[in-house]
């Protein structure tokens, strides 16, 4: 593939993206940053924990989506949690930023369950360089200009029932709709509503194992439904393992290991399923998470 051709396969991702709406930047591990996928989830955790991700997807394309991701998140009152999180999403011509600021709320149900309801709102900035890359039809009016710096605000909210051992949330990162791509490029790319449900359920095996299953759903209107189902083991506490299968795109494998109390340390790697796979050697995300704790003995770790 010469490189004029990968290079209109990303302007077209890039294009498939704005206009139809796909799916929010995606990760396979996605059950080590929730707050990514669901605002509810801030604080529940029950201290502060700080996660960085960086994601290169597509290995050997050029113009392949490149992700990276910070966030952090701690309870502030009693049954009030607040989380800040940014991500950086690169794709070809284009790149994109995400500020948001999320605020949870948990109401004990009874003497297991708790429902949290959380909101969140921020900002992006969008950014379209057709200079990045090698276009034939340099006369056209379209691949003249770009777009810099365009900022346009979200609003979004979530829910999240849990316990020690089970949780399944609901959330729609953003309900505003606006439009991407300014007048004079010819081009008006509405932002879509996004669905997210996530789950999964920690069981034991042992005395110091557990064994996690869990799933993400992702809709948008006008694009295929998306499913990630992951099965997670946590071995004598330290040692993670894991395999996770993303409907008609890819097969991953998911290791991780807690350096210590405070620090887990985490890679994975997709292995893509579809015609692609002739023309890239794979995903790879790494993961760093830290967590403060206010006592001294964790009573109950949490394995998501």
């Amino acid at each position: 593939m010469n490189h004029f051709s990968i290079y209109i396969l990303a302007v077209i991702g890039c294009i498939v993206t704005a206009t139809y709406g796909q799916q929010d930047p995606q990760f396979t591990q996605y059950t080590l940053n929730p707050i990514a996928v669901n605002s509810a989830y801030a604080g529940t955790r029950g201290h502060t924990t700080i996660t960085g991700l960086h994601r290169t997807q597509w290995v050997g394309i050029d113009g392949a989506p490149r992700t990276q991701t910070l966030s952090i998140d701690a309870p502030i009152a009693n049954r009030v949690g607040l989380g800040f999180s940014v991500i950086n999403d690169e794709i070809g011509p284009s790149d994109e930023f995400y500020g948001d600021l999320n605020f949870s709320y948990t109401i004990p149900l009874d003497d297991n369950y708790k429902l949290s309801f959380g909101i969140k709102g921020g900002v992006r900035v969008f950014n379209l360089d057709f200079s990045k890359g090698q276009i034939r039809e340099n006369a056209d009016q379209v691949f003249q200009q770009g777009v810099n710096n365009e900022f346009f605000p979200t609003a979004g909210a979530g829910l999240l029932l849990h316990s020690k051992r089970k949780y399944i949330g609901l959330s729609i990162p953003n309900f505003l709709k606006v439009d991407h791509f300014d007048d004079n490029l010819n081009s008006i790319a509405e932002e879509r509503l996004h669905l997210f449900v996530i789950g999964g359920w920690v069981l034991p095996i042992g005395r110091n194992n557990l064994f996690k299953p869990a799933f993400l759903v992702k809709h948008v209107n006008g694009s295929p439904i998306s499913v990630d189902l992951s099965a997670n083991f946590l071995l004598l506490e330290k040692l993670r393992l894991g395999v996770s299968w993303r409907w008609d795109d890819s097969i991953s494998g998911l290791v991780g290991f807690q350096v210590s109390r405070n620090i887990l340390i985490s890679y994975a790697y997709d292995y893509t399923t579809t015609e692609l796979q002739e023309f890239n050697s794979g995903s790879h995300e790494i993961s760093l998470r830290f967590e403060i704790f206010k006592d001294r003995i964790l009573k109950s770790p949490r394995f998501f």
